[in-house]
């Protein structure tokens, strides 16, 4: 707003310029008819037998030029015009007001201009056309002056050009400037605003992202947790008549079971990451694994090497193996798994095989769980398939790449 305050004055001329220039033009017009009537310059003649009617085309052609005309190539012989019509003015009138009457000429011209260069030329022009014209009318009136004198006389003239060429061009220069400013302002407004509203949509996206991963959570921990529990406690049924000690045992696990179930739906309902701090990935596989054959005659055999990830990558390895085991007790009857989590060269190796059912893969439909391994492997850059047949278990296989170096594997 303040750039827009300090360019009021300059908007406003801009703004009214045309009638503000012509009527200073016929102001003008009328003072030199007035202060020329009945006096004789050149030729026997009066002043405003010529002055009248040029001053009477000067106002037309401007009104013309001014009004009439937009570009401003279809302004230049009007501008040719005027500077004729000064000339006519300087032979046969006594010269007071010709500098006033180059300037309101000259401010239309500069007010015209987009560029800088174009003024100059203008503005050198007009005071070089002045000096001509001053030494060709001293001379048809039979004045003798040499050079000095001749400046010397126009000099105030040619110094007020000067001035109000500097002055308004660098009044036009500063508008122009804070215009630049106002408009880029805007811009910048326009594309704050743009990118409130991306900002905005971007905080949706990822409140939905966000939901659909803690939908995923809960499936993937939950789920297992609570397949666990079945597990446990329809083995405690079965023995319970035969070994009360050994349904016993199993009904306690399967309650250890299903706290720990409750817990991590806790934790995906309050966001959190579902990994404990200070344990390392290879720890927190391990407890997956212990947790699930804990209690439940499942054997679960591991390869894995402990490498440092960034937490996204953990969550999904986590989750990835407690949703396999999942899948296969349910769905594959399976009793045993083999699980190796392998680093080779810049990548991260994941399998999971069981002794399961089996199938035929064509036959695979992939639900809400391993669609989600699908789309979460490669948002991560990796890739995860499946590989099964009828009567030969199901395995999960899933490439991913490391994090850092070397280094950060931790034996």
């Amino acid at each position: 707003m303040k750039v827009y305050d300090k360019s009021r004055g300059m908007q406003f001329l801009l703004q009214y310029s045309k009638p503000i220039v012509f009527g200073l033009l016929v102001l003008v017009d009328i003072f030199i008819i007035a202060g020329n009537w009945n006096v004789v310059y050149y030729a026997d003649i009066p002043s405003w037998y010529i002055v009248l009617p040029v001053s009477v085309f000067l106002i037309a052609e401007n009104a013309v030029k001014l009004w009439a005309l937009r570009k401003f190539s279809e302004k230049i012989a009007f501008y040719v015009m005027d500077v004729a019509v000064l000339l006519i003015f300087t032979i046969f009138t006594d010269g007071r007001l010709i500098s006033l009457m180059y300037i309101i000429i000259l401010s239309d011209f500069y007010l015209s201009q987009e560029e800088l260069k174009n003024d100059i030329i203008m503005c050198a022009t007009c005071i070089g056309l002045i000096i001509i014209t001053f030494a060709v009318s001293n001379s048809l009136k039979g004045i003798p002056m040499d050079v000095i004198s001749l400046i010397s006389s126009i000099f105030n003239d040619i110094l007020l050009i000067t001035l109000h060429f500097a002055l308004l061009n660098f009044a036009i220069q500063i508008y122009k400037k804070n215009r630049e400013i106002t408009k880029a302002l805007e811009e910048l407004n326009e594309s704050n605003e743009k990118l409130q509203a991306a900002y905005r949509e971007l905080q949706e996206v990822t409140a939905l992202e966000e939901r659909q991963r803690i939908a995923k959570d809960i499936h993937d921990t939950a789920g297992h947790s609570i397949t666990t529990v079945i597990m446990q406690t329809e083995a405690a049924r079965l023995a319970l008549e035969t070994d009360p000690e050994e349904a016993r045992r199993r009904i306690a696990a399967a309650g250890l079971q299903a706290r720990h179930a409750l817990d991590e739906l806790r934790e995906s309902v309050h966001l959190l990451s579902g990994t404990r701090e200070g344990e390392t990935l290879k720890q927190l596989l391990e407890g997956v694994i212990h947790d699930s054959t804990d209690g439940t005659g499942v054997s679960i055999r591991y390869d894995i090497d402990d490498v440092s990830l960034c937490d996204a990558k953990r969550r999904f390895i986590l989750n990835t193996l407690k949703e396999g085991i999942s899948n296969g007790l349910r769905h594959g009857n399976a009793t045993a798994f083999w699980f190796e989590f392998k680093r080779e060269g810049k990548m991260l190796r994941f399998l999971l095989s069981d002794n399961g059912e089996g199938m035929d893969i064509s036959t695979l439909k992939e639900g809400f769980g391993l669609a989600g391994m699908h789309a979460r492997a490669e948002s991560l850059g990796g890739d995860v398939w499946f590989e099964t047949e009828p009567h030969e278990g199901f395995e999960i296989h899933m490439m991913l790449p490391c994090d850092g170096n070397a280094e950060d594997i931790h034996d």
